[in-house]
C-alpha cells in the first residue's frame, strides 16, 4: 500500500495528504508504527498482516512529484510488480468526501501518480481515490490542495478517511473486485 503525500509538518494536515493519512489510521489500528527505509531510500513503511495477507505500508518522504522515487527502489527491493500496489490518494475530480477504488487507470493529472508510474514503466495501478473536491472559484489549484479541510467539512473529510483505510482493508481481505463492489456503490460517500 503505498499513501502519497508530503513530508514535513507544514503538510500534515492538508488534502494532498489524504494518503499519508489514510496508511496512519490503518498503523494506528493495527499497532504498528512507522520506520524510515534507510540505505538511500526516502521513505517510511510499516509492516502489518490483513486477513491472510503480509502488508507492506509506504509513505514516500520525497515531495508528492517525485514519489515514484520512493516506491522503485522499495518495489525492487521487495520484488514487488505494479499489480501488487494499491495506491491511496487525493483526488480533486471527486467530490469532498467520496471515495473511488479502481483496478487501474491513468494519473488524471496528479502528479505522484504519474511520477511512481513513470518510476515503475506502468500506466494501471490500483487505487482508492479519496475525493477533495474542486477549489472554488478564484482559488489556484495548488493552494487548494495544499491548504487544509475547513473547520464546518472536518467531520466529512475525517469520515472519508476513515472509510478510505476500511477500503484498503477490505481490498486485502475480501480482493479487489468485492471491495469495489462495497464502496464504490452510487449515492455511497
Amino acid at each position: 500500500m503505498v499513501g502519497l503525500g508530503n513530508p514535513g509538518p507544514q503538510y500534515i494536515r492538508t488534502r494532498h495528504n489524504a494518503g499519508f493519512a489514510v496508511l496512519a489510521l490503518l498503523a494506528e489500528r493495527h499497532g504498528v508504527g512507522f520506520r524510515r527505509l534507510g540505505r538511500g531510500v526516502p521513505g517510511e513503511s510499516a509492516r502489518l498482516r490483513l486477513g491472510e495477507a503480509d502488508v507492506l505500508l509506504l509513505r514516500p518522504l520525497t515531495f508528492m512529484n517525485l514519489s515514484g522515487d520512493a516506491v522503485g527502489p522499495v518495489c525492487r527491493r521487495e520484488g514487488l510488480g505494479p499489480q501488487q500496489l494499491l495506491l491511496v490518494y487525493d483526488d480533486m475530480d471527486l467530490p469532498l468526501g467520496s471515495l473511488r477504488l479502481r483496478p487501474d487507470g491513468g494519473a488524471g493529472g496528479h502528479r505522484g501518480v504519474a511520477s511512481v508510474q513513470a518510476m515503475l514503466g506502468a500506466s494501471g495501478l490500483a487505487r482508492v481515490r479519496v475525493g477533495i473536491g474542486r477549489p472554488p472559484v478564484g482559488v489556484d489549484a495548488a493552494e487548494h490542495v495544499l491548504g487544509s479541510v475547513a473547520p464546518q467539512d472536518r467531520p466529512t473529510w475525517e469520515e472519508a478517511l476513515g472509510r478510505a483505510a476500511d477500503a484498503v482493508e477490505a481490498v486485502c481481505t475480501l480482493g479487489l473486485e468485492l471491495a469495489m463492489v462495497r464502496f464504490n456503490r452510487p449515492g455511497v460517500m
